[in-house]
C-alpha cells in the first residue's frame, strides 16, 4: 500500500521512496507526494529518477491501495529507490483552485442553501455546478463573487483532520453534495475545514491559508436546468 504523503503535507515538492513494483513504464512506490487525481482535481505531473536516470511522470492513478506512476520512458528494473519531484506550478495552481472551490461552496451554502452538483478545476480556471433554489440573476452572481472574495481575503486557515465514517455522516454540513460520494469501504473520513466558511469530506490538496488563493473573478454563469446553475471563474 502506497503511503500518501500529500494527505499530510500538500507542500511536499520532493521526496525519496523505495520501488515496490515496477512493470514496464508503470511504477508503484512505498510512498509518494504525487496526487492521483479525483474530486475534479487532475493528477499531478513531475519526474522520478536517480542519478543519470530520469523519467517524466505523465499520469498518476489510484489502483486499490496503491498509487501507480505512469512514466514517459521505462527505467531499469534494477532501480530500487527513486527521487520524486513534482511539477510545482501545476500542483500549486490546483491547490489554489481547489481551495477556491471549497470557499465558493461554503458561501453559496451559508447564504443560499445551494448544494454542489458538480465541479472541475484546471490549471487556469474552474467551474462549479449547484442546485440553486431561488431566483438566478446577475446581481446574485455578483453577490456570490463579492462574498467569496471577502472570505478569501480574510486569511482563513485551512485545517485537515479525520473523523470515523459514521460520525461524519451524522453531520449533514460535511456531506453537502446532492449525493453522498463517500465510498462504503471508507471507514475514516478526511475533513478539510476552512475556518468559518466551509467543512467538507475531501481527499484533494489545499493551500494553508485562503490569502494564497488570490482574487476570484466569475467569468460566466448559466442555467443548466430548472434549478441547476453553473459558474466559471479564474483566479487573479
Amino acid at each position: 500500500m502506497t503511503k500518501e504523503l500529500f494527505l499530510k503535507d500538500a507542500y511536499v515538492k520532493e521526496f525519496v521512496a523505495k520501488v515496490a513494483r515496477h512493470v514496464g513504464r508503470e511504477v508503484i512506490l512505498d510512498g509518494t507526494a504525487f496526487y492521483p487525481g479525483g474530486g475534479g482535481q487532475p493528477a499531478d505531473k513531475g519526474a522520478l529518477g536517480v542519478g543519470p536516470i530520469r523519467a517524466a511522470v505523465v499520469d498518476v492513478r489510484r489502483e486499490g491501495g496503491d498509487i501507480v506512476h505512469v512514466l514517459d520512458v521505462t527505467i531499469p528494473g534494477t532501480v530500487r529507490e527513486l527521487n520524486g519531484e513534482l511539477d510545482w506550478e501545476w500542483r500549486y495552481a490546483h491547490m489554489r483552485y481547489h481551495t477556491a472551490l471549497h470557499v465558493l461552496s461554503g458561501v453559496i451554502w451559508q447564504n443560499f442553501e445551494a448544494k454542489v452538483t458538480g465541479g472541475q478545476l484546471r490549471i487556469d480556471r474552474a467551474r462549479m455546478d449547484f442546485s440553486f433554489p431561488g431566483e438566478w440573476t446577475s446581481s446574485i452572481v455578483d453577490e456570490i463573487e463579492r462574498l467569496t472574495n471577502e472570505a478569501l481575503a480574510g486569511g482563513r486557515p485551512v485545517r485537515i483532520y479525520e473523523l470515523p465514517r459514521q460520525e461524519a455522516l451524522k453531520k449533514p454540513d460535511l456531506i453537502r453534495t446532492q449525493i453522498n460520494l463517500v465510498p462504503e469501504w471508507v471507514k475514516v473520513v478526511r475533513i478539510v475545514e476552512i475556518e468559518g466558511v466551509d467543512a467538507q469530506t475531501d481527499g484533494g490538496t489545499r493551500v494553508a491559508d485562503t490569502r494564497e488563493v488570490g482574487t476570484l473573478r466569475i467569468t460566466s454563469h448559466k442555467s443548466k436546468g430548472r434549478q441547476n446553475k453553473r459558474v466559471e471563474f479564474v483566479l487573479e
